[in-house]
């Protein structure tokens, strides 16, 4: 503080005791104190007057333009020197992708991506049986292939999605995570995205000329439609046997006769035969089609019971649909060892018995530690059922 001079009457006003004259040079907002350590500090007071006014008029526009500046340098420039997102649109961006990862997860859950997967899976595996030779892999077999599995997916699709329109209020208590069941999607949208899956289904199937293709779209079109609406004489799945029918004639006799014959006599030209490892493909999935018919119901006994679904669950109690379920998968894992057995081929013999011996191993072991008493783990051990059959679509054409 060289620079500054001060006056001789003015240092004398600051010593203690002294007199404070009233007028000095000084800005009435300043004022000379002494502090702890005897140096002399300048300290902003507040008082009265038009200078008082002007200055403090005149920091208050200097801290605000500071502000400013400092902040609009830092929105619109980064260290790069690049221009960065502002606040809003970064906001939009972030909302935007929100809403479109969250209809993603909807739709997901409307699907039931597991029987999805069982579909694609088993149209995949039973073709492959229509396969003599290694040049048979050729693009006209992988076209074919993918229009089966394309147009059985939307038919899919179709079919749970109709499924879950007519059980809203069940689906409340047995799966209030689904779409229709939590509110994310309306009816309305519901019955827009069957409609148009359905349109699609259809479309595809009539557009590829494929008469064992679009007889299997339509026979599980009118099954699954028959099986959920509630109309007279429809709504099958209120009666067990029948409903355990639909699904076996879908699982089970469908999608290994008519999509092996699309590919066999549509796709490769040649005539219908019914193999050795198509027979056993088709007395297989009966089984795991009646089980799943039959195990898809136990954890959901609450709301069957409560809304008039006579399932076997219902009529026969969890712990005894249970048992019956695990004692008919492992009849068919003996069966598949009977057929292992008698194979000429002594590569698709060990496979066979092998892979049938740990699928079989592995069931009864996790079926022995299921608690019957909790809905998730009877819930688990049915996702698992469908691991099973996943895996049992792997083996089937290694059979011969």
């Amino acid at each position: 503080m060289d620079a500054l001079r001060l006056r001789p009457s003015l240092l004398s006003a600051a010593r203690p005791g002294a007199a404070r004259p009233r007028d000095h040079f000084l800005p009435p907002c300043c004022s000379i104190q002494r502090n702890g350590e005897g140096r002399i500090c300048f300290s902003s007071q507040r008082t009265q007057g038009p200078t008082l006014y002007h200055h403090q008029k005149f920091f208050d526009w200097k801290s605000s333009y500071c502000r400013i500046s400092h902040q609009s340098l830092n929105t619109s420039v980064n260290a790069s020197g690049q221009q960065l997102q502002s606040e809003p649109e970064a906001h939009d961006s972030t909302t935007i992708w929100r809403a479109i990862s969250s209809s993603l997860d909807a739709f997901y859950r409307f699907s039931r991506p597991h029987t999805v997967i069982g579909t694609a899976l088993s149209i995949v595996s039973v073709s492959l049986l229509a396969v003599q030779s290694l040049s048979d892999i050729s693009p006209l077999f992988l076209t074919g292939l993918l229009q089966a599995v394309v147009a059985a997916l939307f038919m899919n699709i179709y079919i749970v999605g109709l499924n879950q329109l007519f059980d809203i209020e069940i689906d409340k208590v047995n799966k209030p995570t689904l779409p229709l069941a939590s509110g994310e999607y309306t009816p309305a949208t519901g019955v827009a995205i069957v409609s148009v899956f359905a349109a699609m289904s259809f479309g595809l199937g009539w557009a590829v000329g494929s008469q064992p293709l679009f007889w299997a779209l339509f026979i599980s079109f009118v099954l699954g439609t028959a099986y959920s609406i509630n109309l007279p004489y429809l709504r099958w799945k209120r009666f067990a046997v029948v409903a355990a029918l639909c699904i076996l004639a879908v699982r089970a006799v469908i999608v290994q006769l008519a999509f092996f014959l699309h590919i066999q006599t549509f796709v490769f030209r040649r005539p219908a035969v019914f193999s050795r490892p198509l027979i056993f493909a088709t007395g297989f999935m009966t089984f795991f089609s009646v089980v799943i018919a039959l195990f898809k119901d136990i954890p959901d006994i609450e709301g069957d019971r409560i809304f008039g679904i006579r399932s076997f669950s219902v009529r026969l109690g969890q712990k005894k649909v249970f048992w019956i379920c695990v004692g008919l998968l492992e009849m068919a894992y003996s069966v598949a060892l009977l057929m292992g057995a008698t194979s000429s081929s002594l590569w698709s013999k060990t496979v066979t018995i092998a892979g049938h011996s740990i699928l079989a191993g592995i069931l009864w072991s996790c079926a022995r530690s299921v608690d019957l008493t909790s809905k998730a783990a009877i819930t688990s051990f049915y996702m698992f059922i469908w691991k099973l059959f996943y895996a049992e679509y792997l083996l089937i054409p290694l059979v011969r």
